[in-house]
């Protein structure tokens, strides 16, 4: 018994013939159905440009909307809204130390504009005061305002002067680059005005010429509401 066992162990094991590798063949997509999926990545790239688009001009529809078609409290505009607004120059300005600026930096804040030269004769003065009473006015919203003073030359600002400006930002641009973004009224001259440029650097309304208490009081209001407007989207500091 125990010799069969060992002869039977000894028999080598039977050899299977070879099989074939079997492989497994996908169909390659047809030219029409690459064709479609192409398509259909471009229509979700347009649809997601076109969302981010509206999502960087809402604030600017926002505000616009408001004035134009909800006028709040059904108060008359006081000031003269710019159609269609214009964006801050890509330029940079100089302070009155002399270190470089761009006006890009501007960006982020609700900015009431005087302009003058260096000397600032009387209605340059009162523009700064009735700037930084406006500012005031407006309570606890005074921190989305900068009061911004653009010199237009290079004359020296008054040392008297300066203590009165320590919250104000001080900005010498170019007289020609002003007069290319901002506008004064037909027979008017800049330094007559002042302006408002909202968060996303747009100049958009402009103040009449002249401005006394009574008239920042009603220009006071526009502000309000532009900032009323803007509260869901816009806050404080840059």
């Amino acid at each position: 018994m125990s010799g069969s066992k060992l002869s039977d162990a000894s028999k080598p094991a039977p050899v299977r013939p070879d099989e074939p590798l079997s492989f497994s063949v996908h169909a390659l997509p047809s030219p029409e159905q690459i064709a479609d999926v192409d398509a259909r990545r471009t229509r979700v790239g347009r649809w997601k440009m076109l969302g981010i688009l509206l999502v960087c001009a809402a604030p600017v529809i926002a505000s616009y909307f408001t004035y134009y078609v909800v006028r709040p409290e059904g108060r008359r505009v006081f000031g003269t809204l710019i159609e269609p607004a214009r964006p801050l120059p890509s330029i940079s300005a100089r302070t009155l130390e002399g270190a470089s600026s761009p006006l890009s930096d501007l960006k982020g804040q609700w900015l009431l504009v005087s302009v003058s030269g260096g000397g600032c004769g009387t209605v340059c003065e009162r523009h700064l005061y009735l700037q930084r009473q406006m500012r005031e006015a407006t309570g606890k919203e005074k921190e989305r305002i900068d009061w911004v003073w653009l010199v237009s030359d290079d004359a020296p600002v008054a040392d008297a002067l300066r203590p009165a400006l320590a919250k104000a930002i001080v900005l010498r641009v170019p007289g020609s680059v002003l007069a290319q973004w901002l506008q004064p009224e037909p027979g008017k001259a800049l330094e007559d005005h002042l302006f408002v440029v909202d968060p996303m650097g747009n100049w958009m309304m402009r103040f009449p010429a002249g401005l006394d208490a009574a008239g920042a009081a009603k220009a006071r209001r526009d502000i309000d509401r532009l900032l009323r407007a803007s509260a869901w989207w816009d806050q404080a500091g840059r």
